[in-house]
C-alpha cells in the first residue's frame, strides 16, 4: 500500500469514513469498487461519471462548470520513466456531438495545474 499522505485529495462531501476505508483498500479491491459504484449509477438512472481516464492516469480532481468538465489529473507513460507521474495538468472536457449522431469526448490541455497540500 502506498503512503497515503502523497495521495489524491478525495472530493468535497465524500463521508471521512468512506475516505477512510477507501484509502485501506488495495488496486484490485479499488477497481472493483469502481465497477460497483458504476453499477449503482445506473442503478440510480445517474449519468456516469462525466469523464474516463486513460488507463494509469489518477484524476486528483472534477469540477462540473456550465459547458465543460474541469479535470486536474496527474498522467503516467510507460514503463521505465523516471519522471513518472507528470503533472498535474489542468484539462477542459466536453461532450461534441458527430455527424453520425454520436457524441465523443473532447480533452483540452489548458496546461499545468496547483493542488492544494493539506
Amino acid at each position: 500500500m502506498t503512503d497515503s499522505s502523497n495521495g489524491p485529495t478525495p472530493p468535497e462531501g465524500l463521508p471521512d469514513q468512506l475516505v477512510s476505508d477507501l484509502a485501506g483498500l488495495s488496486p484490485d479491491e479499488l477497481r472493483k469498487t469502481i465497477v460497483h459504484a458504476r453499477e449503482l449509477l445506473q442503478f440510480h438512472e445517474e449519468s456516469e461519471f462525466p469523464v474516463e481516464p486513460e488507463p494509469g492516469d489518477d484524476i486528483l480532481r472534477v469540477t462540473e462548470h456550465d459547458g465543460y468538465t474541469e479535470v486536474v489529473k496527474q498522467v503516467h507513460c510507460n514503463e521505465g520513466c523516471e519522471n513518472c507521474p507528470h503533472g498535474p495538468f489542468l484539462y477542459h472536457v466536453t461532450k461534441e456531438p458527430q455527424p453520425d449522431g454520436d457524441t465523443r469526448t473532447h480533452w483540452s490541455f489548458i496546461g499545468e495545474a496547483r493542488v492544494e497540500e493539506d
